[in-house]
């Protein structure tokens, strides 16, 4: 072997002494020290009960853990920092059962008075020694109400240029349900979703949105989010023709003629929208007792046209020649 391998060899095998030498001293320590004993505070949840039992909801939120002073040895303790959020019963216990409305709950004396509160698997083999954080809870209550109100939309819609919107927003829902303490969820109206806004679309939008929740994170919802649909379409043109021209608020033995009865008109919307459009769905009309006089011949309609409808033009012929004789007895 050369001397330089041999060197090196060498020192390596001084440097795996030490580091071996230095896990030993670890393990060495770690088994001397797990077996003294110790005291460390440790945030553990709180789990209320009875709270529903009695129909009650509270006004303000608690606590959902304390920070708790055990004792036991150094294995016990480090066991219980790496797996006391894996085990469920692992908790401090708080009963409403026979509380009033408002109660303090001074958590030492309770759970001195109550010992069999505190939850804590005995293969974790620590002792309880107080709480440090909070030293108190105050439990206010109110009636448990359960209240159904409308969603009203916050979403905006901004259609590309040459697109419209056609039709109103389509939610799954138009009621939820929330439930809490009575003097919250009484006044509340409407849950609104929250704001969004889609720009330059030109197809329909399908998505999913959120209801905006209340300040209030006690009040329950029975569902948090909704599917929101909106149909978009090119905007177009259509020609209607046999529109029927109406005559309103004719007088008693009148009898009014109209030359044409019917017109044609052009509407303007969304492309899908007017191809289904029938000559019925518009009224043309003309108002008897607020528009004739003996004098005039010609008339101009009004036109109502379904709300989807963006405009209309071209009405053909655009005035209405009236006929008007006696009714013959």
């Amino acid at each position: 072997m050369k001397k330089s391998n041999f060197i090196t060899f060498i020192k390596n095998r001084q440097i795996g002494a030490r580091f071996g030498s230095f896990g030993l001293a670890i393990f060495l320590w770690l088994f001397v020290v797990s077996n003294n004993y110790y005291s460390t505070i440790i945030d553990i949840p709180i789990e209320v009960r009875n709270l529903n039992e009695r129909k009650k909801a509270y006004k303000k939120e608690i606590p959902q853990f304390a920070k708790v002073r055990f004792k036991g040895k150094g294995r016990s303790i480090i066991k219980t920092l790496i797996l006391k959020d894996l085990v469920k019963d692992f908790k401090l216990v708080i009963d409403l059962d026979r509380i009033s409305e408002e109660y303090n709950f001074f958590l030492n004396d309770y759970y001195n008075k109550y010992p069999q509160k505190i939850s804590i698997p005995s293969t974790f083999e620590l002792q309880y020694v107080e709480v440090v954080y909070p030293d108190s809870i105050h439990i206010s209550l109110d009636e448990y109400m359960v209240k159904s109100v409308p969603i009203k939309s916050r979403v905006v819609i901004n259609p590309s240029p040459g697109y419209i919107k056609v039709g109103k927003p389509d939610l799954d829902s138009s009621i939820v349900t929330i439930a809490g303490a009575k003097n919250a969820i009484q006044s509340i109206e409407y849950v609104y979703t929250e704001n969004d806004t889609f720009n330059n679309l030109d197809l329909p939008i399908n998505t999913i949105v959120y209801l905006k929740r209340k300040n209030n994170t006690l009040i329950e919802y029975s569902f948090l989010n909704i599917n929101y649909s909106q149909d978009i379409q090119a905007i177009s043109e259509r020609i209607i023709s046999g529109v029927p021209v109406n005559i309103k608020n004719n007088l008693k033995g009148l009898v009014v003629r109209r030359n044409p009865s019917y017109v044609s008109l052009t509407i303007v919307g969304g492309i899908n929208y007017i191809a289904k459009i029938k000559p019925d769905d518009i009224i043309v009309f003309i108002d008897f007792t607020s528009q004739w006089s003996p004098k005039k011949q010609f008339y101009e309609p009004t036109i109502l046209v379904p709300d989807e409808i963006i405009s209309w033009k071209d009405l053909t012929p655009r005035n209405i020649e009236l006929a008007v004789a006696k009714e013959s007895i």
